[in-house]
């Protein structure tokens, strides 16, 4: 890579372990220019005093933009009515807010002349698939600076990179004696490295940041109530309720009953096998909910199709594809499936579990004399003995055929 003394790049900040050590390194090895861009997603206090941070350590300029709105209603709620987990734990929350914060550096590249686009992600992981594939799809013609991917780049640990924060007197929160690699935002928190890294250790109750171990929650439970509209969650306990306020109330009651922890070994799309621990209450609480109101609402055909797409969903997800035109060809399809999904459903929180307790629709398709094992005339039940011989027809041919080349004990075909 040539010197580009005069060159800006907008560098994804968090102002984690990485991304502190990576700005420095970007301004003292190559000279760039480097604005830090700081997305709120929810993470807490993490982004306090992140601007100061930023530029007492090189940046030209930090940008923070509030993106809390945007990842909910643009992002969150599309995923949450596909029904997309994958490999059927992971709730996709570090996953899906990649394609957000690299679209704002795209914006952010635009606006301030920067010629170039960076992250922290490293060469094993996920995330620079997300990152990369969405700078591609939004902006071609954007330099993408990888520096785990740079031979020039000899911090390709967590210790070292601690040591480099040292000698450059960069602020940070880890220490070489217990490194976790985690990832916060409005939707859950991950966290990998230490001693999840190897699957026979127990995740200790030390690691949890936003939900209590299921051995200290409360003995009684607490029941809410979910109101949805085509599909969006709109209400909780009968009252309206802004989209982002809904998930950190659910994260705090539901975090209170240890729900949404998953311990989960994953498949990486680099090819590896990770050991990661999530946190996700509220998106745990709403993806029941919001099934259980499907489950009430949806044909037979369409449930079934849908729940093939969610997989597809979860896999475009988790590989990066937010901006391809499958996910939003699914998206078309999803919507529709969406008109009828409106109504209430109540969850019982307790010991690490979200419970359906109810379910009620305007649109439900229960029928509960249809349901009821007293015969009426709603149902003729002799309509039945012609649809199982025409449906179990191939099946008869089959096993006629089976049977005529089958052997008698002397040696006889039957």
């Amino acid at each position: 890579m040539a010197k580009t003394s005069a060159e800006k790049v907008v560098l994804a900040y968090s102002g984690g372990l990485d991304t502190s050590v990576i700005l420095p390194w970007l301004k003292e090895t190559y000279g760039y220019q480097v604005v830090a861009f700081a997305a709120e997603l929810g993470q807490g206090d993490e982004l306090k005093g992140i601007q100061k941070k930023a530029l007492t350590t090189g940046a030209v300029q930090c940008i923070i933009r509030d993106l809390r709105k945007e990842f909910v209603e643009d992002f969150l709620w599309p995923m949450l009515k596909s029904g997309a987990i994958y490999e059927n734990g992971y709730l996709l929350g570090t996953s899906i807010a990649r394609p957000l914060i690299a679209k704002h550096q795209v914006e952010i590249a635009h606006k301030t002349g920067a010629s170039a686009v960076a992250h922290g992600a490293t060469g094993k992981g996920n995330d620079q698939v997300r990152f990369e594939l969405t700078y591609m799809a939004l902006d071609p013609a954007l330099k993408i600076v990888a520096p785990w991917k740079d031979p020039n780049f000899t911090l390709t640990s967590r210790e070292a990179a601690v040591e480099y924060a040292k000698k450059h007197k960069v602020p940070i929160d880890q220490t070489k004696k217990k490194i976790y690699s985690r990832d916060r935002n409005l939707w859950h928190i991950s966290h990998e490295g230490a001693d999840l890294e190897d699957p026979w250790n127990q995740p200790q109750d030390h690691l949890f940041v936003i939900s209590r171990p299921v051995s200290k929650t409360p003995n009684r439970p607490t029941y809410v109530e979910i109101g949805f509209k085509e599909g969006t969650p709109v209400k909780l306990d009968g009252r309206a309720i802004p989209g982002v306020k809904l998930i950190e109330t659910l994260n705090q009651i539901g975090g209170l009953h240890g729900v949404g922890q998953v311990d989960l070994v994953e498949n990486r799309l680099v090819g590896m096998k990770s050991r990661g621990v999530y946190e996700t209450p509220g998106g745990t609480i709403l993806t029941t909910a919001h099934r259980a109101l499907e489950m009430l609402t949806l044909d037979r055909d369409t449930m079934h199709y849908k729940q093939q797409a969610a997989l597809k969903y979860a896999e475009l997800v988790y590989y990066g594809q937010w901006f391809s035109a499958l996910r939003q060809s699914l998206d078309a399809f999803i919507n529709v499936t969406q008109q009828t999904v409106t109504g209430t459903v109540r969850l019982k929180l307790f010991k690490g579990q979200a419970t359906l307790a109810g379910v009620k629709s305007p649109k439900s398709l229960y029928n509960p004399k249809l349901a009821s094992f007293t015969m009426g005339q709603e149902y003729n039940s002799t309509d039945a003995t012609g649809f199982i011989r025409l449906f179990g027809l191939p099946m008869k041919v089959s096993g006629i055929i089976s049977r005529q080349g089958e052997k008698t004990p002397s040696g006889k075909r039957k």
